[in-house]
């Protein structure tokens, strides 16, 4: 890979500029996977520095169709995570102090997609067993408190599947972009998250992190589209547009949020989100690994069956 932008010790150096890729469809970037093999690494950002410009935000890693498979691939795979999904959480109910949890992190600029994942890949899962957060700019309440305390209240509880539409990155993205603290405060926050991950890992939190890469002139026209379609207005913020213009500087703090906060314990996924149906496939594939690597029983009878069956029978 590239050389990250900033050195450790906070120094700024040459930026990369990314999403300068051509709208043409481009050949699948790996053939479609069998039942055995994993997307996760495909996806996968690589330790060591980062460049963001060699991940194309029109890729399909590990699918070969187009978009007219797509439907269908996500709707294979549907009952899976509808199961395993049940199963993770009939666990929290039943021993919620052994049950694992699954956080889902989204970040991405702004029409990458976080509410379509929303709406396309956890509206497969049952609502009561997933609970969804989007952080905005902190409260006066929030900013008195640790730049954490926000983002710790929101976590999910055992056997839940959380999701962040942003998150504790805010604070080394929006905050470094826009110099709302200094660099040596913001700098240091690389290895608090660092810390901070860990200890949610080793309390039984899967941390699935997943960057939803958008290329300059995707998010362009997707700008368009709503500032031409009126049912659309609502979904545009004028301030979009003040973040589009530090788009360098966002690609900056992304590459190094990726470099400096991608242990093997909670690595970073980057997924190409230029076609939002690939986007919503590989995410749903991704959930799907990770709750197989949980090898999720169904939780034992607390009770006597045969009594109750008896007690049934007899009502």
């Amino acid at each position: 890979m590239a050389k990250s932008s900033k050195s450790k010790d906070g120094k700024s150096g040459k930026s990369g500029k990314g999403g300068k890729t051509a709208k043409e469809p481009t050949a699948p970037t790996a053939v479609t996977l069998a039942d055995g093999d994993r997307l996760g690494p495909l996806l996968r950002v690589p330790q060591g520095e980062v460049d963001l410009t060699r991940f194309d935000p029109r890729a399909t890693p590990g699918f070969a169709g187009s978009k007219t498979d797509a439907p269908a691939a996500i709707a294979a795979l549907s009952p899976e995570l509808g199961e395993l999904q049940e199963r993770l959480f009939a666990a929290g109910r039943a021993e919620p102090e052994r049950a694992r949890r699954i956080l889902l992190v989204l970040q991405g600029m702004d029409t990458s997609g976080k509410g379509g994942v929303l709406r396309h890949v956890i509206g497969l899962m049952d609502p009561q067993g997933t609970s969804i957060k989007a952080f905005k700019a902190p409260t006066e309440e929030e900013l008195q408190h640790h730049f954490l305390w926000r983002i710790e209240r929101e976590l999910p509880q055992p056997g839940m599947i959380g999701i962040f539409d942003r998150s504790q990155y805010e604070d080394v993205l929006v905050a470094r972009v826009n110099q709302l603290v200094p660099e040596h405060v913001w700098s240091a926050r690389y290895d608090e998250i660092n810390s901070w991950e860990a200890d949610l890992v080793t309390s039984g939190t899967v941390v699935i992190k997943c960057f939803l890469h958008l290329s300059k002139d995707e998010q362009k026209a997707r700008l368009a589209e709503r500032l031409e379609d009126p049912t659309k207005y609502w979904k545009y913020n004028p301030g979009d547009l003040d973040a589009r213009a530090r788009w360098d500087d966002y690609t900056t703090a992304y590459t190094d949020a990726l470099h400096y906060c991608n242990p093997d314990t909670a690595p970073w996924y980057v997924i190409p989100a230029d076609r939002k149906w690939y986007r919503n496939w590989a995410i749903t594939r991704l959930l799907i690994e990770h709750l197989r690597e949980l090898d999720l029983g169904w939780p034992a009878a607390d009770f006597d069956v045969a009594e109750e069956q008896r007690r049934l029978a007899a009502s």
